[in-house]
């Protein structure tokens, strides 16, 4: 029986993928593709059309058949999937490694570059000149012992990063809390009781059983009134996978936390940085480290009197002097006084069934696509859906898997990813697929989910990444959707699509009551309109402390030896900028899986640059109406559509007429420009 991981022209077909088919198929694409790319350079013509269009299929090929194994080890994860999975990206970065260094394939990169320039389109001219790029930063400019330790340092890197996940992912899973006197859990909403009622009775246990999946662990801090609950949530959540609270010292990151920033010191001086941040600007829209952290302290030094004063003020509502684990739940409360509204008292307003069609109206009223459930589409969990993406001919142009509830082995958080990236090469159109991820609370039987608006609004930005990937016009799948993409312009159209979850034209189409559709009225929608700034210096300083944390700890002459060196660095940030008071056993730095097992080393900055981006974009659409679909189809053209095909500093200005002017969130949020 075939390899089903093999069977690309498809949609993949996850009833028959078991983990011990992973490695089989990527080994035997990438001993197809080592052959064939022989081939390609043994042709005496070395051009465009003959070398670099069949080298992308390869690479497509590569990636549809890696996809399906790296979306389940985050979403069904198991010990055998896991097992596997690292079997692959160890395969699958000795493969990448070796390409990059490939000399002959650099070379014939650079001869098509200085001999077909002129004959080549932009897009195809971006494909050459990061292929060139790529091939330095994988050091093929070195000499033969260094190129060989460069290669080993990214198969230890591929490893410590991958273990650190799983260390998290371990920790938050092991983790439960049994409560079986009521008072414990006063104030706790409903459907988390309820979840917890029964993952109680399908432990043979009395009373509730809590586990810290991300829903959970949010309403405990947010909601309950036992503080020492919440205290055991909070300290649970902040030593994951470390040497400090309730878990198992096996999943300790401390020693991955040196060992990746040492690995990855090293391998930047290697190519002449002088630290990683340096490398990791390389492939980004920002030019020099000084410059991200001229932005980052910039923007904190605007943002810290107005978080000063929150901080004041909610402390000052608490009637005393509040800890880390008490900020959430007295917000929650201040947010109630001051504007007459909760988040959990909304969300009959916000029931899933809902929120989607209307998210759904939104993207067509903008772009002129439609999005449509399918049926029959083989799928991980029994929760997943399909949807089929068509533009306003009919024409299917994509499709996206959506699974939006949290459960054991799921990775925490909300996240765009790829299952298929679009390519249209030698007259074969594959279209692309994306899989948006959340983590909403799963609703009891033949109910549905009823969300928080904060909750909406990361749906919004997920779907936001969705179309960037599906909306793609570019052949090439190396620059199409979010490839090719600086990491610190990925997320302008997810920051983007943000916006109308926020507008009073936007809510009646996503709202409405689960029982009786009744909308929102005008006084509680105004008043929603208005916590949209509230506690707004809070939330940025605490996203630019993480974003400064990080590019400062990756921006070091030397690797930090030692935790407790990583943690005097974080310390020297938070005394600059923090206003919470951090408590001793938090462990921030051990489950940060953003920049220590994703992708954004020393590139957390790009959430607050995107931000800065698209309140900028989105006032452009506020001086026609946020559904001009002139305005629209600019942004798609300029931005959605091109992908990594464009240099988007060009392309913003093009769109704007302007560089970024940071002045436009700053006003957003209230802070006084």
């Amino acid at each position: 029986m075939m390899n089903p991981l093999l069977a690309t022209d498809a949609l993949p077909n996850y009833d028959l993928i078991k983990p011990e088919h992973a490695e089989d198929a990527v080994h035997t694409q990438i001993i197809a593709n080592r052959a064939e790319i022989e081939k390609l350079l043994a042709s005496p013509s070395v051009t465009f059309e003959g070398l670099v269009k069949p080298f992308e299929v390869l690479q497509h090929r590569l990636s549809q058949i890696f996809a399906p194994i790296s979306h389940l080890n985050a979403v069904a994860n198991t010990a055998p999937l896991r097992e596997a999975y690292a079997k692959c990206i160890g395969l699958l970065t000795a493969y990448h490694t070796e390409v990059g260094q490939h000399t002959g394939l650099a070379a014939a990169y650079a001869h098509i570059f200085s001999t077909q320039k002129l004959t080549l389109s932009a897009a195809e001219q971006r494909i050459v000149m990061n292929a060139i790029r790529d091939f330095r930063l994988a050091g093929i400019e070195l000499a033969a012992a260094e190129r060989n330790r460069f290669g080993t340092i990214m198969q230890a890197l591929a490893r410590s990063q991958s273990l650190f996940e799983e260390h998290v992912l371990d920790a938050t899973r092991a983790w439960s809390f049994h409560a079986t006197d009521s008072t414990q859990i006063s104030g706790l909403p409903p459907h988390i009781i309820d979840q917890a009622q029964r993952a109680a009775t399908a432990a043979g246990k009395p009373g509730w059983l809590f586990y810290l999946d991300q829903p959970t662990y949010v309403a405990a801090v947010t909601h309950a009134d036992s503080r020492a609950l919440r205290k055991l949530f909070y300290e649970a959540w902040v030593t994951r996978a470390s040497d400090t609270g309730p878990h198992s010292p096996s999943y300790d990151n401390g020693p991955l936390l040196t060992e990746i920033l040492t690995l990855r010191h090293e391998a930047a001086t290697l190519l002449g940085f002088s630290n990683y941040a340096e490398l990791s600007l390389a492939t980004k829209m920002a030019k020099n480290t000084d410059e991200v952290l001229t932005f980052l302290r910039d923007m904190a030094a605007k943002y810290l009197p107005t978080a000063r004063v929150e901080f004041a003020t909610l402390s000052a509502f608490a009637g005393f002097a509040i800890e880390a684990w008490d900020v959430a739940y007295y917000s929650d409360k201040l947010q109630q006084k001051e504007h007459n509204i909760s988040e959990e008292a909304l969300r009959p307003w916000f029931p899933l069934t809902r929120v989607l069609p209307g998210l759904f109206q939104i993207i067509e009223k903008l772009y002129g696509v439609s999005i449509t459930e399918r049926s029959g589409v083989c799928v991980w969990d029994p929760t997943v859906r399909y949807f089929a993406v068509a533009d306003s001919s009919g024409t299917e142009i994509g499709g996206l898997y959506a699974d939006f509830y949290a459960r054991q082995g799921k990775r925490a958080g909300a996240w765009m990813s790829e299952i298929t990236v679009r390519k249209q090469i030698f007259g074969s159109l594959t279209i692309p697929v994306a899989n948006v991820v959340c983590n909403f609370t799963l609703p009891a039987p033949q109910a549905s989910a009823l969300l928080t608006h904060s909750e909406v609004v990361t749906l919004f930005h997920e779907f936001g990444h969705a179309l960037h990937h599906l909306l793609t016009t570019v052949d090439y799948p190396s620059i199409a959707g979010i490839n090719g993409v600086p990491w610190d312009a990925v997320e302008l159209p997810s920051q983007l699509m943000e916006q109308w979850a926020w507008r009073a034209e936007c809510l009646p189409l996503i709202s409405g009551h689960v029982d009786t559709g009744e909308p929102l009225s005008e006084a509680v929608l105004t008043d929603l309109l208005a916590t949209r700034r509230f506690q707004a210096g809070l939330a940025s300083v605490r996203q630019l402390e993480f974003a400064l944390f990080d590019f400062v700890i990756h921006s070091q002459p030397a690797a930090p030896k030692t935790t407790d060196s990583i943690y005097g660095l974080l310390e020297s940030v938070r005394s600059d900028i923090s206003v919470v008071p951090s408590c001793p056993f938090n462990r921030f730095a051990h489950s940060f899986m953003h920049i220590f097992s994703g992708g954004y080393a020393a590139g957390y900055y790009s959430y607050k640059w995107a931000e800065v981006l698209s309140a900028d974009v989105f006032a452009a659409f506020m001086e026609r109406g946020i559904f001009d679909t002139i305005t629209a189809k600019r942004f798609l053209a300029s931005t959605l559509s091109q992908g990594g095909a464009c240099d988007q500093m060009e392309a913003f200005v093009a769109f704007r007429g302007h560089r970024p002017d940071g002045n436009y969130l700053l006003r957003q949020d209230g802070v006084s420009v």
